[in-house]
């Protein structure tokens, strides 16, 4: 402990660390290891020390001394007696509890036979527990693994899943060592490095977890190595259909897998193959049946079957901090496959991070995105937050508005289109998306740039006719909806501009810089724009979604939009 240090960890859990000290990036790097990010403003950062984020920690094989010895590295003053003990507590409670295998019986195991006890007259726990076996066992129902593992996250204790898996249907292939068009083809790393986290040589408790890299490190690679590794029939599942066809590609450029051996089940087409690559709108899409809301069952979702259909050793869960409810329930009762979630981002904004650690798995592997931008793997970003004023005649119908009202309101701001039409001309020779969250403001700025428009109801063979366009140059603008924050491969996209987002969404926040974050052949340097109506609820969500960039070590310059446009040349 040292006074001059930047961080102050409190007894409330929250550890606040000073942006402008000399050591901040060392303890940012630090605490993102087994804390989360609530707060960042100009000068102090808030974390917080939360039971999920020790178990991630924990999961990844951190212990409590390590932990506690990083915050007392960076802290000021001596850590609360009870920090001590939660820390010691939370990572204790980790594998505490074990999921194992006899033969056809699954039991839960601890060596705490008073835990067991409490376990075995735990209301939550009790539909799935058949007989206690002995005093550190319980016989559980098989059919339950899932269940069983949200019920003891939600009390607390999350197990450790040592039971193995289901080997799958045999599936024999290779890594190409060159691509399609003849260049070498030779896995990164960091990404063979997330596929040996994840698949931990077969072992027991290897096969389930979340690998979180940035959009642009090639998370698609991670999940090819390991189907490499595990050699077992595939399911892949994908946000939309663009992204499917992503994956398809990267399946025939980089493995030996004959086009035969790899299907395609969306909307236009339903093949089921050895690797088969489909979205969770086919999963979630709902057979009309008049009942009222709420009353469905998984009977009413014609391709959820999808993901028993098949003898799958492998379940790949894309963008899997987009998983859908009715995945979620399906997910709990195929416990007996392997499941690797891939995403960018931890972060759910329904609040449901528990049940991808419970039913996807943990942590398993990551890399801080300004690691892989220092090593060359990502482009450098710089991030902008420009404000602009709402016209005076705008101001008393928002101070009328409705809650809702006022962020529509503040979001579609015109003043925002003359910052887009002149950032646009500053970057005239660079690859621009404009991204935005409301059609009406879209389809205007887009007349005035003169610039194609993509949207949701735009057909997959346009929206790919555009992509390939701005792939070669061809088209230097394109105005995107909320569907360019997923899977889009524009390695060449350098500058994006948010005219308006989803609310806070911090999720959302890191898929869109993600779009310009792909490495640039001449090493130039990525601009994300952010413009946002000062003094609104525009402005205090985007210091939400501001968030997402804070964790990742990105700072950002706030800029008033009146000094901008007085140093930028006219349209």
């Amino acid at each position: 402990m040292n006074p001059k240090n930047p961080m102050i960890v409190q007894s409330d859990r929250t550890v606040l660390l000073e942006v402008d000290h000399s050591l901040h990036a060392e303890a940012r790097d630090a605490l993102s290891r087994f804390a989360e990010l609530e707060k960042s403003p100009e000068h102090i950062h808030t974390y917080r020390l939360s039971p999920l984020s020790l178990w991630n920690a924990a999961s990844g094989g951190m212990q409590a001394p390590a932990i506690v010895d990083l915050l007392e590295r960076y802290s000021k003053y001596p850590l609360p007696p009870n920090i001590l003990t939660d820390i010691h507590d939370y990572i204790s409670r980790y594998g505490r509890l074990k999921l194992i295998r006899d033969g056809d019986q699954l039991l839960l195991t601890s060596e705490d036979s008073r835990l067991i006890t409490e376990i075995l007259h735990h209301r939550l726990i009790q539909p799935y527990l058949l007989r206690p076996r002995d005093a550190s066992t319980l016989l559980v129902d098989g059919s339950r693994r899932g269940h069983i593992k949200q019920a003891l996250i939600h009390i607390g204790f999350p197990a450790e899943d040592l039971a193995g898996y289901a080997d799958g249907s045999p599936l024999p292939f290779k890594l190409r060592e060159h691509d399609e068009v003849g260049e070498p083809f030779m896995p990164r790393t960091y990404q063979q490095a997330a596929s040996a986290a994840f698949y931990a040589g077969g072992a027991p408790g290897g096969g389930s977890g979340v690998v979180v890299l940035p959009c642009g490190a090639g998370k698609t690679i991670v999940g090819l190595v390991t189907m490499a590794d595990i050699q077992r029939a595939t399911l892949i599942l994908t946000p939309n259909t663009v992204a499917v066809r992503q994956w398809i590609h990267e399946l025939r450029a980089k493995t030996s897998l004959p086009p035969e051996m790899i299907g395609e089940y969306t909307g236009e087409r339903k093949d089921i193959a050895p690797v088969t690559v489909s979205t969770y709108q086919m999963l979630t899409y709902r057979r009309a049946n008049g009942e009222e809301e709420g009353a469905e069952s998984l009977a009413d979702y014609p391709h959820i079957s999808l993901l028993t259909s098949y003898d799958w050793g492998l379940i790949i869960y894309d963008e899997v901090h987009l998983l859908p409810a009715p995945v979620f329930r399906v997910t709990a009762e195929i416990q007996a496959r392997r499941r690797l979630g891939l995403t960018a981002t931890l972060v759910r904004e329904d609040g449901r991070e528990a049940d991808v650690f419970s039913l996807i798995g943990p942590k398993k592997y990551d890399v801080p995105w300004r690691e892989l931008e220092r090593q060359g793997w990502i482009a450098t970003a710089e991030c902008h937050e420009i404000r602009v004023s709402l016209p005076d005649e705008g101001q008393l119908t928002y101070a009328m508005a409705q809650t809702r009202e006022k962020y529509r309101l503040a979001a579609e701001n015109p003043a925002k289109f003359t910052v887009t039409r002149l950032l646009s001309e500053q970057h005239r020779d660079d690859q621009v998306l404009i991204i935005g969250q409301y059609l009406d403001q879209l389809k205007a700025l887009a007349q005035e740039l003169q610039a194609p428009l993509l949207t949701g109801r735009t057909s997959t063979s346009q929206r790919e006719k555009l992509y390939e366009q701005f792939r070669q140059g061809q088209i230097k603008r394109l105005v995107v909806s909320k569907v360019a924050n997923f899977a889009i491969d524009l390695p060449d996209a350098n500058v994006a501009i948010q005219v308006s987002g989803t609310f806070g969404s911090r999720q959302e926040e890191a898929q869109r810089l993600g779009r310009i974050l792909r490495p640039k052949s001449n090493g130039g340097i990525a601009h994300f724009y952010t413009i946002v109506t000062r003094d609104t609820c525009d402005q205090d969500f985007s210091t939400n979604r501001q968030l997402f960039l804070t964790e990742q070590g990105y700072r950002y310059s706030i800029e008033d939009a009146e000094v901008l446009l007085s140093s930028l040349p006219e349209a």
